[in-house]
């Protein structure tokens, strides 16, 4: 096993490390403080009040009231549940609006209801990952029961503007939600009198553990549980909660909020620093998607004359963990569907890598990273047959 001393971590949109101060406060939900919180005696009592602390601190990184958060299993979860309860409202409603680089939480489920007599609307993207909101409103019909359009993009960073795709959903009178997975924790977020109906979180991402997550429903939108049995959560998710995961998860959202502006700021700087000099250093490479509006913490870039397998492999060796897009594509051979979306040429569908930085990255960390993409982008192209400078 790789010790994690040894390797530099840039691949935080995949996952983060988990903060030691959210370890601490969910380790007594694994041991002592083991009561079901649906019991009646105050052994489950406290921890069903340590549920309500975590769902205010959810809530006060999102903006929203408590009892606008479902507790979940994880972001994949929040979107099933969001999409399935629109489409239960209204049984002449079968058609759902999305965009065609959503992560394959929504895509993968969205293709598969359409083998299911339902109709999908994927909107296109244009060169620099972002949506023509007027091809968007056209797409809404008065079948639509839903449209869902991610926050940020998990592969190039680059963000939609959901808040005006939900207005339009708004004034069309259909339902809007937004895979936040990746904006949470990174950007500002206040969903209090915004018109979004759902909202998806995953803990995982925001320094959390892996097999929680959320959803905000807003207070006023109708709502149907994915899954029946009890009445947890307000009857609106029904199954034992995950105590600790759900306590971990309010932590990591109040540290979120807490740390919201080095992610702004240092964050920012770290991969800012990184892109530059790797432009500067490294001929023929290209940032994918619009360098303007996107995530403070990701960087898309495309290398001539690589094949990002290789790259990825050399990489690992020298102890730097990076992707080729999205982790849930692990082992595929295909390039990613969110920059072939994008009308990318095939060079650089092979030559692209993600680096995604976090709260734990360092300065030394990001120039010995610098000095080890730089040999192994040389070497690789040493060892191609004929390299040549990717078309823009």
């Amino acid at each position: 096993m790789i010790s994690a001393e040894k390797i530099i971590y840039l691949d935080n949109n995949a996952t983060t490390q988990l903060d030691p101060a959210v370890l601490e406060e969910m380790l007594p939900f694994l041991t002592s403080r083991y009561g079901n919180p649906s019991s009646g005696y105050r052994f489950g009592s406290q921890v069903r009040s340590s549920i309500d602390l975590a769902r205010e601190r959810v809530a006060g990184l999102l903006g929203c009231e408590p009892a606008e958060i479902v507790f979940t299993s994880c972001g994949t979860e929040s979107n099933n549940t969001a999409l399935q309860s629109a489409l239960q409202l209204d049984p002449k409603r079968r058609h759902i609006v999305t965009t065609a680089v959503e992560h394959s939480a929504i895509r993968a489920h969205c293709e598969q209801l359409a083998r299911r007599g339902c109709t999908v609307t994927f909107v296109r993207v244009d060169r620099d990952g972002n949506l023509d909101l007027e091809e968007l409103e056209n797409a809404i019909t008065p079948q639509t029961a839903i449209v869902s359009a991610m926050w940020a993009n998990n592969e190039t960073g680059v963000l939609f503007l959901v808040e005006k795709i939900a207005e339009i959903a708004r004034r069309k009178r259909v339902l809007f939600h937004t895979d936040a997975v990746q904006a949470v924790g990174k950007i500002p977020i206040r969903l209090r009198d915004s018109p979004i109906n759902f909202c998806s979180v995953s803990a995982h991402k925001l320094h959390g553990p892996k097999g929680v997550g959320a959803l905000y429903v807003h207070r006023r939108s109708v709502f149907r549980p994915l899954l029946i049995g009890g009445n947890q959560e307000n009857s609106r998710r029904a199954g034992t909660e995950n105590v600790a995961g759900i306590v971990a998860l309010g932590k990591a959202a109040e540290r979120a909020a807490e740390m919201l502006g080095e992610a702004q700021s240092r964050v920012r700087a770290l991969r800012d620093h990184f892109e530059q000099e790797i432009l500067a250093e490294i001929p023929d490479t290209f940032v994918n998607g619009g360098r303007e509006t996107r995530l403070p913490n990701t960087s898309s870039l495309s290398f001539a004359g690589i094949d990002s397998g290789a790259a990825l492999l050399l990489l690992d060796q020298q102890g730097v963990c990076c992707s080729a897009g999205s982790a849930c594509r692990t082992g595929s051979l295909d390039p990613s569907h969110v920059l072939r979306a994008m009308d990318l040429s095939e060079e650089r569908l092979r030559g692209s890598l993600r680096f995604s930085f976090g709260r734990f990255n360092t300065e030394t960390e990001v120039e010995k990273v610098i000095a080890i993409l730089r040999r192994t982008i040389e070497k690789l192209r040493r060892l191609s047959p004929s390299p040549e400078a990717l078309s823009v």
